[in-house]
């Protein structure tokens, strides 16, 4: 199985390059996972392996509903071919609010798994977004594990015993670097808020024990305290590193604000 190292950082696939890979490889990043459905033939991957010499590129996730699996195998061997064991390709379903063709998303990913599988996308190079039970053992069952985001500490520890030992859980973890109390969890509140409207989020906030006052946009404290932890680097590492004591093997660490770097630094000064 390709190794991510402990530590990630989560980034939308629009907001790096080369240069960005660089310095997060050197500041002991061993992955970068790319959000918001990085779609095509996945060309920012390539910049970002040819920039660096070690680093592993993953996408988190590659929506089903957007790109077929025949062009996801293609972009993964061209991909595997100039940078072999550097690139791991995470899937998921999305959102049901998001995507007009929805059908039924369990079935949906078993689908797209058997086309991969076909092409020859190996199962050890593969993650799956994975929340509840079910799609947490089919993570476990047919790619390296899986990659919920969204999550808790305690998600991570239920889902580490649902997944076994052996099976990897790279866990996604909002941080704000910033020591004013308020001010750092408004600015997570503002990102938190925008899952507070897509069901698959909610419910299994639910399965954590959050409730409707919790859940209520624009979410309560206790849950944006959680979701994007606050604080000064010491606090925001303590965030990152309840996942790795609850089981994770890798968290991708999303850094909100302006700015992520000090953030980012803060986390890799302490735990890489």
């Amino acid at each position: 199985m390709t190794t991510l190292g402990r530590l990630g950082i989560w980034r939308g696939a629009t907001q790096v390059d080369g240069a960005f890979a660089d310095r997060a490889e050197r500041l002991g990043y061993g992955t970068v996972w790319l959000g918001g459905s990085p779609g095509g033939d996945l060309a920012v991957v390539d910049a970002l392996l040819e920039a660096t010499e070690n680093l592993v590129v993953a996408t988190g996730i590659l929506n089903i509903w957007q790109d077929d699996a025949r062009s996801a195998a293609a972009a993964f061997h061209r991909i595997d071919k100039l940078h072999p064991g550097r690139f791991v390709l995470g899937i998921g379903a999305g959102h049901r609010e998001a995507t007009a063709d929805y059908r039924t998303p369990y079935q949906a990913l078993v689908d797209y798994l058997d086309v991969l599988a076909a092409e020859g996308v190996p199962k050890e190079q593969t993650v799956l977004a994975a929340l509840g039970p079910k799609v947490l053992r089919l993570a476990a069952d047919r790619t390296a594990g899986a990659h919920p985001y969204l999550s808790t500490p305690e998600h991570t520890r239920q889902a580490r015993e649902i997944l076994g030992v052996g099976v990897l859980l790279a866990p996604e973890q909002k941080i704000v670097l910033d020591e004013d109390d308020a001010r750092g969890r408004a600015t997570g509140r503002r990102t938190v808020e925008f899952y507070l409207g897509l069901r698959n989020y909610v419910a299994n906030l639910r399965r954590l024990g959050f409730d409707d006052a919790d859940l209520a946009k624009p979410g309560s404290d206790r849950l944006v305290d959680v979701l994007a932890v606050h604080g000064d680097g010491d606090a925001v590492a303590a965030g990152v590193r309840a996942h790795l004591d609850a089981g994770a093997d890798h968290v991708a660490v999303q850094a909100l604000g302006d700015d992520p770097w000090p953030a980012l630094e803060a986390v890799a000064h302490r735990l890489a």
